[in-house]
């Protein structure tokens, strides 16, 4: 049983109005009410959960208007379905304003509201704050990347591998997103949270905007929550801190009493399980074992490296070194994991995926290509007994890209490629590794190994 504890004070006709109008849309809001969502969690492999998984049920927001037809598809809301939402909140609030002319107040749904809104609030910038604390949402620059000419890269891709250099400060920032959320959880220390969370992100949505990020919209939504919750306690704050002026407490409390306080004790508890200690769990391992940025399928052993192109010839005319020539490969990267980056004087169109994806396919990793144009990538299968690879453009824009190398290294550090290429052509590649040294590795010293220049 529940019991409201106030100073059941009248409201004005407009207050009435415009709760009316937030909390319906609000609702609609923060509460899964879109059958894409349960659709998702249906398709959720329970027995073998995985921190992508709570991810994204943590992260969906109502997308009546935009959501994808793709089954298993998770997205975020946009605009057009904040206005859906808004014209239903108002006519909403127009029939319910007709039918309701005796109620003075609405101080228990307030209360219930802002729960709702602190929970939903909470997960959303938990979830986030996880893959930050242990650096996953923007790693550590791929061999590929840290050949790559700075102009190749979108300002989206600069942000982020600006952040991945940096995973001391990127754990920082999850930290406090951490800390947040569970500020969030208490209604105590609500305000606080939602606070900090106005500051910290707005910081997100201003980025967003200014390095073309793709979750400038969903910051927005976080925002909008925060700023609901902190104007619950606004007006005291100043009148207190401003204006020096006795204040009084917030008098709106709901005591809950036998198995309904139970009730809500073993629900949180779940609740804080589930979405704190669970994923936290989940997303440790996978920064110890399966960095989900990167593809997880093992490359050639012992070949991983920068390799200069020193001879190059098609349909056996050898291509010298240029500088117009778009058609002769100038270096090749061979990552640790079963990538080939190729590099030319051709310019890509560049994938440009920036919004948080977590997958456990290989194929759907693609932020080592993702917002660059200079060079080339492609997934390979490795068969060692023919020394045949068999690659794959991973760009998009480019799936006709599909041919076969055979493969010998004749010497050590020099790997020699031949085959057709995906216009017919025939090609011969020497390789020779180059003991490139990187600033980024050179500059780590001692044992913080923090970055001295």
């Amino acid at each position: 049983m529940s019991t409201l504890t106030t100073n059941q004070t009248k409201w004005k006709e407009y207050e009435k109005g415009a709760f009316r109008f937030f909390f319906i849309y609000f609702v609609l809001q923060a509460l899964p009410l879109d059958w894409k969502y349960f659709g998702n969690l249906f398709r959720i492999q329970w027995g073998s959960l995985s921190f992508g998984d709570i991810f994204y049920i943590s992260r969906y927001t109502p997308q009546f208007i935009s959501g994808s037809s793709t089954p298993g598809t998770w997205g975020i809301g946009t605009l057009a379905d904040w206005a859906l939402i808004a014209g239903i909140a108002l006519i909403g609030a127009i029939i319910w304003s007709i039918r309701d002319k005796k109620s003075e107040n609405y101080n228990k749904l307030y209360y219930w509201l802002r729960v709702i809104l602190r929970y939903r609030l909470a997960i959303g910038i938990i979830a986030y704050g996880f893959i930050k604390f242990f650096p996953l949402q923007s790693p550590l620059p791929s061999l590929s990347n840290l050949n790559t000419s700075y102009g190749d890269f979108n300002r989206w891709k600069l942000f982020s591998l600006s952040l991945g250099i940096v995973p001391g400060y990127e754990s920082f920032l999850g930290l406090v997103e951490i800390v947040v959320g569970m500020l969030l959880l208490f209604r105590k220390t609500t305000t606080f949270g939602a606070v900090i969370i106005l500051v910290f992100t707005g910081n997100v949505f201003i980025s967003n905007i200014a390095y073309d990020g793709g979750e400038a919209i969903y910051a927005l939504y976080l925002i909008n929550i925060a700023l609901f919750l902190t104007v619950y306690d606004a007006l005291r704050i100043y009148n207190l801190v401003a204006l020096r002026k006795p204040t009084a407490p917030n008098t709106v409390k709901i005591s809950l009493s036998g198995q309904w306080r139970t009730s809500r004790l073993v629900l949180k508890s779940l609740f804080i399980f589930f979405f704190v200690f669970l994923y936290g769990y989940k997303t440790y391992a996978a920064y110890h074992h399966d960095i989900y940025q990167y593809p997880k399928a093992k490359g050639l052993a012992g070949v991983a490296g920068l390799y200069n192109v020193s001879d190059f010839k098609v349909n056996n005319k050898q291509l010298p070194y240029s500088q117009t020539d778009t058609a002769r490969w100038n270096d090749v990267v061979f990552e640790k994991w079963a990538t080939i980056s190729i590099g030319s004087l051709k310019r890509y169109k560049a994938d440009t995926a920036t919004t948080e994806e977590i997958s456990s396919r290989d194929k759907d990793r693609r932020y080592e290509l993702d917002g660059t144009t200079g060079r080339a990538y492609y997934s390979y299968v490795a068969d060692t007994v023919n020394h045949v690879l068999l690659l794959k453009n991973r760009n998009s824009n480019y799936k006709a890209d599909q041919f076969t190398l055979h493969y010998t290294k004749p010497a050590n550090g020099t790997i020699i490629l031949t085959g057709v290429d995906h216009n017919r052509d025939s090609i011969y590649v020497q390789l020779d590794r180059i003991n490139k040294k990187y600033l980024l590795q050179e500059a780590a010293q001692g044992r913080s190994k923090a970055l001295k220049l």
